[in-house]
């Protein structure tokens, strides 16, 4: 151990100057577009105006805040937010899994690759087309839905303007766009693990479900992990043009999210300053769920992201 750490040392020293020239413009670009933003974040703790500037505009501390936590809006934002993260997260995150186990054990190279590429292809798919789509094939008049609908002597049903179906339509259509390439990662998980396993697991008489439950599983287990903790601390990050798209005044009630409501009222509304606390808020409780989560899957031994 103290010999490979000595190892490592000594090639850091002897090439301290090659590693510096490739780290360097990751560095520069992190700093410039990630940390000089936050010196913004003081907007939400002021009354901003573009004609005062930043330090001309005045100090309010956590008014934004309290005005945001007390507002009747508040508790609806956070319920569909949370809502629609959950269930993705419940219902999309196990399916690339899924199916990368299942490609995993085609034999056939050919359905393997057509498979892969049909599901691979949803992802490229630009939002904007994605949900033109959709309301063209739920448009109550002569949207495809409602043409079989109305065959079977049904009436037809506006199913975007309904909010009990929002939640659905926006879950359905981004497992449909995102699980084929959310597998690649687990495939490549999978390619990883040792080909000896597999062949020792055949000579003693292992069936092809105990070796995707006693190989496969446990060696693609810390990239799920990962992904996962990474998925958590996006939670309250629910796609704001999809969401935004898909809006309509007779679903706002499920509709309305934090990043549409922050445009809403930052943008259209010029209210700076409490659009921006709005966003810190978010911010803040995905970072909380991070570390938190880190810590669960820290405890229960199966390893972390920090």
């Amino acid at each position: 151990m103290k010999k490979s750490k000595a190892l490592r040392r000594d090639i850091l020293q002897l090439n301290f100057e090659l590693y510096l020239f490739f780290l360097l413009p990751a560095v520069v670009v992190t700093f410039i577009f990630i940390y000089i933003p936050m010196w913004g974040a003081q907007i939400a703790f002021r009354d901003y105006l573009p004609t005062k500037g930043i330090w001309g505009s005045a100090w309010v501390g956590l008014r934004h805040f309290t005005r945001f936590v007390n507002s009747y809006q508040f508790f609806n934002l956070l319920k569909n937010t949370l809502g629609i993260s959950i269930y993705q997260l419940l219902a999309g995150f196990p399916l690339p899994i899924i199916l990368a186990l299942t490609l995993n054990q085609l034999k056939n190279g050919f359905f393997k690759r057509f498979t892969q590429t049909v599901t691979y292809a949803p992802h490229f798919i630009s939002v904007v087309v994605l949900v033109g789509l959709l309301q063209i094939f739920l448009n109550p008049r002569n949207g495809l839905v409602n043409v079989m609908f109305m065959a079977m002597g049904k009436d037809p049903v506006y199913f975007i303007g309904i909010e009990k179906y929002f939640w659905h339509l926006y879950i359905i259509t981004g497992i449909w766009q995102s699980t084929g390439w959310g597998a690649i990662l687990y495939l490549a998980a999978l390619s990883g693990i040792d080909p000896e396993l597999y062949e020792a697991a055949k000579i003693d008489g292992t069936s092809r479900l105990q070796r995707i439950l006693y190989i496969d599983i446990p060696g693609i287990l810390p990239t799920v992990v990962i992904l996962f903790i990474l998925n958590t601390g996006r939670l309250m990050n629910v796609g704001f043009e999809k969401t935004f798209l898909m809006q309509n005044p007779l679903n706002l009630g499920a509709s309305e999210v934090i990043s549409t409501y922050v445009y809403k009222v930052g943008l259209l509304q010029a209210q700076f300053g409490f659009a921006s606390a709005v966003g810190l808020f978010n911010g803040v409780v995905n970072l909380i769920l991070l570390f938190l989560v880190d810590r669960i899957a820290k405890r229960l031994g199966s390893g972390g992201l920090l």
